[in-house]
């Protein structure tokens, strides 16, 4: 595909060297033919060691998702950990389309070795085989039934927070606004990493990413398409599948949001984080400069990637402290 011509902001030094990288496991156009090639590519490797290293436990559970069918999940806890604890709901990135639960959890073990949280990632259904609204409302179920076993699971009920990146960040949102709706467990926070959160791609930002970086025009038309159909970008469309949609965003959860200048997801993030404060809520918003999609899960080493990840890690600690 011939990248196009629209003026865009460039990517750090940093980051553009290590993009030719990243290409070989994630081309930056993504369109259907590719899903089956994606599962396989953007599978998460070994986590063993890696557990082993940061000194966490990890216990495989089967909860009820959507029409209670059975779901996979995994809870981490720190080894030794004693009383209950504050906990993280997170939902993988992966467009909807492909990944597993551990997929970018790598970035995320800090919360359980560092911060004493635990944290459980979930094998939501995917699109195309399963759409709208299977990977929401099997989040959503999930956090129901984190809040109804909290007490088997040594879970703080006051301290749940929900949280994903990119299509992941778009369910977390997604799920918020269900919980605040449906009158469901209520998270202590929301965290939106770079989240995907509008089908109708029709953002600045979306025009100027197109055959280029990580994540780019055609792949969001491709998710999206995967998940919506051909109800994609018209009037029918829930705001918990796509909660740019939502009409109203008062009334929830404190929201980190971080993305960066160069993906085409930056102008739907910086808009819900401005209609949340219009709202009277409370959402603290990083923009980062060069950055590409997802570069803190690919480029953790860098400087733009290192900042992200501390102060993504600082929120966290604030938010699920007493």
């Amino acid at each position: 595909m011939t990248v196009n011509a629209v003026p865009r902001p460039g990517f750090d030094a940093e980051l553009r060297a290590g993009l030719a990288v990243v290409g070989g496991m994630f081309p930056p156009t993504i369109t259907p033919e590719l899903i089956d090639f994606m599962r396989v590519s953007y599978a998460s490797p070994p986590m063993t060691d890696l557990f082993r290293q940061h000194r966490i436990d990890v216990t495989d559970v089967v909860l009820p998702g959507y029409q209670g069918a059975d779901l996979t999940a995994a809870v981490l806890r720190p080894r030794d950990a004693q009383g209950p604890r504050p906990t993280v709901l997170y939902a993988h990135s992966g467009g909807l389309m492909f990944g597993d639960k551990f997929s970018g959890l790598d970035l995320v073990l800090d919360w359980v070795s560092d911060l004493g949280a635990t944290v459980i990632t979930v094998d939501y259904r995917l699109a195309p085989e399963f759409p709208d609204p299977y990977p929401w409302e099997d989040m959503y179920a999930a956090l129901e039934w984190v809040a109804a076993e909290a007490g088997n699971l040594g879970v703080r009920r006051d301290r749940i927070l929900v949280a994903g990146a990119s299509a992941g960040g778009g369910l977390a949102a997604g799920i918020a606004l269900a919980a605040r709706d449906r009158g469901g467990p209520r998270p202590c926070g929301q965290l939106l990493d770079y989240p995907m959160l509008d089908d109708r791609l029709i953002t600045a930002s979306t025009a100027q990413f197109d055959g280029i970086g990580v994540w780019d025009r055609v792949s969001n038309q491709t998710a999206w398409q995967a998940m919506l159909g051909d109800r994609r970008g018209g009037d029918d469309v829930s705001p918990y599948a796509a909660p740019a949609r939502a009409g109203d965003l008062s009334a929830l959860p404190p929201a980190f949001i971080d993305v960066g200048a160069a993906e085409i997801f930056r102008d739907e993030a910086i808009d819900y984080a401005g209609r949340i404060w219009a709202a009277g809520g409370d959402a603290e918003l990083h923009v980062w400069s060069g950055a590409f999609h997802a570069c803190d899960i690919f480029a953790p080493h860098t400087s733009v990637g290192r900042s992200m990840i501390r102060t993504r890690n600082a929120w966290v600690e604030k938010t699920l402290a007493d």
